[in-house]
Formats: C-alpha cells, sequence, structure tokens
C-alpha cells in the first residue's frame, strides 16, 4: 500500500467517527450540545441488535452506530432504556407479557419505533421488519 492510500484509509475511517465516539475517548473535549451520555455498554448493545435485525456487514457498524447517535441526541438514557424494553417486549404473549400491552407501554413503544424509524431513515438503514 502506497502511503497515499494510508492516508486516505485513516482519513475515511476518522470521516466516519461520530463526535459521541470521540467525546467518549476524551479526545473532544465532552460531549457534543444536545448529547445525552449513554453508557458504551448500552451503544454496544444497541449496534449489535441493530446489526442482527439488519446485517453483520461492515457499512452496519456504522450505520447502527449513526443511529443510536441520533437516538442519544433527543432521548435521555433512562427513557431510552424504558421505552426500548417496552419496545422489545411488546409482542410477548400470554400472562407475562401483559404489562407490554397495557396504553402507557403501547404509547412508550409507538415513541421508541418512531424515533428508531427515523434514526434509520437518517443512517440510510432499510429497516426489514414492520415490526421493530
Amino acid at each position: 500500500m502506497t502511503p497515499r492510500c494510508c492516508a486516505l484509509t485513516v482519513l475515511t475511517c476518522l470521516s466516519l467517527i461520530s463526535p459521541v465516539s470521540i467525546a467518549a475517548t476524551g479526545a473532544g473535549g465532552g460531549a457534543p450540545a444536545g448529547t445525552h451520555d449513554y453508557p458504551t455498554e448500552g451503544r454496544v448493545e444497541y449496534v449489535l441488535g441493530c446489526m442482527d435485525d439488519n446485517g453483520h456487514d461492515f457499512a452496519n457498524v456504522y450505520k447502527c452506530s449513526c443511529a443510536i447517535d441520533k437516538i442519544a441526541a433527543v432521548l435521555p438514557y433512562d427513557d431510552y432504556v424504558e421505552q426500548s424494553t417496552f419496545s422489545k417486549y411488546a409482542t410477548l404473549g400470554g400472562e407475562g407479557g401483559a404489562e407490554f400491552r397495557v396504553d402507557r407501554a403501547k404509547a412508550q413503544t409507538k415513541k421508541f419505533r418512531e424515533l428508531q424509524r427515523d434514526a434509520y431513515k437518517a443512517c440510510g438503514i432499510q429497516q426489514k421488519s414492520a415490526a421493530k
């Protein structure tokens, strides 16, 4: 590989790193304004789940990271946990799933799915399942 190719690869990689990722490493001097602080584990879990749903190709690492960044920009972490949990278990059957089918849970599920749909669209993810 020529030095120019290496430099282009590094520049390409750097252009794909989100501001939130830079802030998390301490290189950005803090989180960007308007971004909620999500723990790394929460972001990783989201990206892995997103990739499970949309494919494990390299581009989806960036697209799914973009999606969680979009969600974090508008939703505090505690609200994210609540809404994503309701969304994940909304179709859970039987008595155990009853608490995920009450009106409040349905409203939280709807909010999260709309937010996720918008994040997917902004990040170029083709959503495969209408139930997500």
